[in-house]
């Protein structure tokens, strides 16, 4: 484990090499397994969604791998035998960290901000998976330390680096739908399944068993301040289903569906969020349905309201030619003139109604923005090599997406309206929430208090 006596020497040496270069240094160019354009990279968190960073990545050096669960890198492990192993993070980085350029987090929520803070103190370029982080102070911390170390950084929702989104911006800021004043998202929502990510004990808290030998509890639970007893209904994937570990749905989608309308909209911070409809919530899980709306403030206009439909199809109105987005997955953007509609990502965009669609299509926008070479990853590698710009999703954007869907998911989990003040971060309403703003973390696990004095 990581002193804080070396913690704080560590730090002192990184600011030092961040006061004297552009970037962090990179290992292209100097002697060693890096020479060759290639990254050296490290990943905490191996199997289920890693696996696509990994494989994304092949082409670079794989310098670590660190899992908490044997069992369930297996897989990993004996697909890439030669590449050191770490059950802890913290000993991956103060043994490896020489030799490291970039690290990939792609563990549960709860871990993703000590994980990745860890590594931006020490000048590694980070890419993270979605949702960013657990809570909104983490969120706000991360923008700050990615400014403050001078890394690049990356969250993991590929949307945003599609051509799609770049549609949407471009026929919304060509004025192709008018006003908007109203964007809705739908999902099916947690689908509660003894096989599935979601599901539901037969007790709660569930009942303690014994921790099985190829797993590390006590780092699996990392900074969770409130001692829970292992049961394996929590791993490998249905830590979802419980608000301690992870965000439920709405906070594992929404930075897919609501990236377009956030980006396009520049819509800033929400003034509010509340569940208009809940059904069937249990203490510490999401519900099986419910309804979030949130309320963005306009200078000299009326609110821009949000909804997210989780579990509930919303109803369309077929005399305005949406009879057919009703029934699917995604997101859509109204208009004074007409709809911005797309899936569950921004991949492929279309206007309603259909003849007004069929009409657009012969005279598109000019191309405004950027397109990306690749995907959100390779984006990311490439921005790190010098070879393309900051990464779309960089923490500076990522950060304020991940904020305003956690403030949806504190209306959820708590079944409160939130009334926010965002320069202050907090809920004014009821100030009991502010505990879910910044949650308390056990000893050992504390970081990230320094950007803030």
């Amino acid at each position: 484990m990581i002193t804080q006596i070396k913690r704080r020497h560590f730090l002192k040496g990184v600011a030092a090499v961040a006061a004297s270069s552009a970037l962090p240094r990179f290992a292209i160019g100097q002697s060693g397994a890096s020479a060759n354009n290639k990254l050296n990279v490290a990943f905490i968190g191996v199997s289920g969604r890693a696996r696509s960073l990994i494989n994304a990545l092949v082409d670079e050096n794989f310098v670590a791998f660190c899992d908490v669960d044997d069992a369930w890198a297996a897989e990993t492990y004996a697909d890439f035998p030669d590449v050191p192993r770490f059950k802890d993070f913290r000993e991956m980085l103060d043994k490896k960290g020489r030799e490291i350029d970039a690290v990939c987090i792609a563990t549960p929520d709860h871990t993703h901000f000590v994980a990745t803070y860890t590594a931006m103190e020490m000048g590694k370029h980070v890419l993270t998976e979605k949702p960013l982080v657990h809570n909104v102070w983490q969120a706000r911390t991360l923008r700050k330390a990615a400014k403050h170390f001078n890394v690049i950084t990356q969250m993991g929702n590929q949307g945003h680096a599609t051509e799609g989104i770049r549609y949407v911006k471009e026929w919304y800021q060509s004025g192709a739908i008018g006003e908007v004043d109203e964007v809705i998202a739908y999902n099916p929502g947690p689908k509660f399944r003894p096989t599935g990510s979601f599901k539901r004990p037969s007790r709660i808290p569930p009942t303690s068993q014994a921790i099985p030998p190829h797993l590390s509890w006590d780092l699996w639970k990392g900074p969770t301040a409130v001692d829970i007893k292992y049961n394996e209904i929590y791993l490998p994937k249905s830590w979802r289903s419980f608000f301690q570990f992870g965000n439920g749905q709405l906070g594992d989608w929404a930075c897919h569906t609501l990236d377009a309308p956030f980006w396009a909209l520049d819509l800033g911070m929400p003034s509010s969020a509340r569940v208009r409809e809940i059904e069937e919530p249990w203490p510490g899980m999401p519900a099986l349905r419910s309804i979030v709306e949130w309320e963005f403030p306009r200078t000299g206009k009326a609110p821009l309201k949000l909804s997210w439909y989780e579990g509930y199809t919303p109803e369309a109105d077929p005399s305005n030619g949406q009879a057919v987005w009703g029934n699917d997955i995604g997101m859509a953007m109204f208009g004074s003139k007409g709809t911005i509609t797309h899936g569950i990502r921004p991949n492929s965009p279309r206007l309603y109604p259909d003849p007004y669609w069929q009409d657009f299509k012969r005279n598109l926008p000019a191309k405004k923005f950027a397109r990306i070479k690749g995907d959100h990853i390779s984006e990311w590698a490439q921005a790190i090599k010098g070879e393309g710009p900051m990464p779309g999703s960089n923490f500076n954007y990522a950060s304020r997406l991940t904020e305003m869907a956690l403030l949806g998911v504190l209306a959820q989990k708590t079944g409160e309206s939130v009334e926010y003040n965002s320069k202050k971060m907090q809920v004014t309403n009821n100030p009991e929430l502010n505990q879910y703003i910044k949650e308390p973390v056990r000893r050992g696990w504390k970081m990230g208090e320094e950007l803030w004095t």
